[in-house]
């Protein structure tokens, strides 16, 4: 590799993906390494959306059965576009609710305390949300989620072992909940060893699909994974607030969901409104209130794009991109103490950079003045995400280059070393 521009120029003029930057709305004059938040605004999310507001125009409640993408099976439609992003069939998929409401739904159905099996195993490094919709389900059942929530412990602060996780699933354990990709360190987990360790157990598990969905390729259905859930506004581009996802295992249809909801229903019942619930035979079961139609409208241009390009396409650069990224930090900024804290090899390492520094805070607000967008990770964590379909290597080298002169100047010292509101 070389630290020079026409270096980052030359690998873009060899990207087939580069062409797909046009189909996004990019920021003028910002290099955006926050795809990982939220994903860029596409052109065809942005007519999918448009599309979708004027079947509402023309034919009001029509639209549920009429037009070009009817409301009523719409879901559905989703769920067949964003089946081989994780890797299972159709049927097991389902786009609806959001990550904490799909999450409370999987647990309220497949957590199931029997015996001395009343712990849900969890991690320290999880994302607050899946923590706080674990330990009220346990409330709900009476138990104490200080004692009934058991954590595995990481060595670092940054990342898990392996073994740590599965010497955890001990026989106290119900069912285990855990991300596929760490949100902040980036780590990916072996979702295929540990679904094999848990079922050798007994143990139900499940996965947290936010940070990775769009980014790395997934085979839950080969992997016998039970469950999954995921957001879709990251990687996937959805829109602020975008419907969420997921994924039910099939060997467990036919079990009624632990939160029933009319949508839930079997489509040819839903209307006949009996007092006794229906249940859809595949992951539609786990519906629970009418589709957000609205906010699952961008998601179906979106999607095109991924269908277009697959996923393997999309990985491969990824990793080109952050192989890049760390290769420039380690040339432009070794006096600067950075500590690259995600993990280097390409099996264990997600679709973003994880910069550990002591002014993280100050630096992440110096990089937003000088048109660079990041992400902070308290205490001390600096995210970056050049996304595949619409970054560049050229916004890879340019962001470096200011983070480069921003220490040097020292320009990030007149800001507090403390997060914004947003983070």
């Amino acid at each position: 590799m070389d630290i020079a521009l026409h270096y980052a120029k030359k690998l873009d003029n060899q990207d087939i993906l580069n062409r797909y930057r046009d189909e996004f709305y990019l920021l003028p004059d910002i290099m955006y390494m926050d795809g990982n938040s939220l994903g860029l605004l596409s052109k065809r999310a942005e007519l999918s959306l448009l599309s979708i507001l004027d079947s509402w125009k023309k034919y009001g409640i029509d639209g549920w059965t009429q037009g070009e993408h009817p409301w009523y099976y719409f879901s559905e439609t989703l769920s067949e576009m964003c089946a081989p992003l994780v890797g299972a069939m159709k049927e097991e998929v389902m786009i609806t609710g959001s990550t904490t409401t799909n999450l409370h739904q999987l647990v309220a159905s497949f957590y199931r305390p029997e015996g001395k099996r009343t712990k849900i195993l969890v991690d320290e490094l999880n994302f607050p949300s899946d923590l706080y919709a674990i330990s009220s389900q346990l409330l709900l059942h009476g138990y104490n989620p200080e004692e009934h929530m058991k954590f595995v412990k990481s060595r670092d602060g940054n990342t898990l072992i392996e073994e740590d996780i599965i010497e955890s699933m001990t026989d106290d354990i119900a069912l285990i909940v855990l991300p596929s990709v760490l949100y902040r360190s980036g780590q990916i987990l072996n979702l295929k060893a540990l679904t094999k360790a848990a079922h050798e157990r007994n143990i139900i598990i499940g996965f947290d699909l936010c940070h990775s969905i769009g980014s790395i390729p997934h085979y839950v259905d080969d992997w016998n994974v039970d469950f999954a859930f995921w957001c879709n506004y990251k990687h996937l581009n959805g829109g602020p607030g975008a419907v969420g996802g997921l994924f039910v295992n099939r060997k467990h249809f036919g079990q009624k969901p632990g939160l029933a909801g009319w949508f839930g229903s079997h489509k040819e019942k839903q209307f006949d409104l009996e007092t006794e619930m229906s249940p859809a035979p595949d992951a539609g079961a786990y519906q629970i209130g009418t589709p957000n139609i609205l906010s699952a409208a961008p998601l179906y241009g979106s999607l095109q794009m991924f269908a277009e390009v697959g996923i393997e396409a999309i990985r491969e650069k990824s990793l080109k991109l952050t192989d890049y990224m760390m290769y420039l930090i380690k040339e432009e900024l070794r006096d600067f103490h950075f500590k690259i804290a995600n993990p280097v090899d390409h099996e264990e390492r997600g679709g973003h950079i994880y910069l550990v520094h002591e002014e993280a805070a100050r630096i992440c607000k110096a990089l937003k003045e000088h048109q660079v967008i990041p992400d902070f990770r308290s205490p001390n964590g600096i995210r970056l995400a050049p996304v595949a379909l619409y970054n560049s290597f050229e916004d890879v080298w340019n962001t470096v280059q200011i983070l480069k002169k921003i220490m040097t100047e020292e320009t990030y010292k007149k800001y507090e070393n403390k997060r914004d509101v947003v983070a």
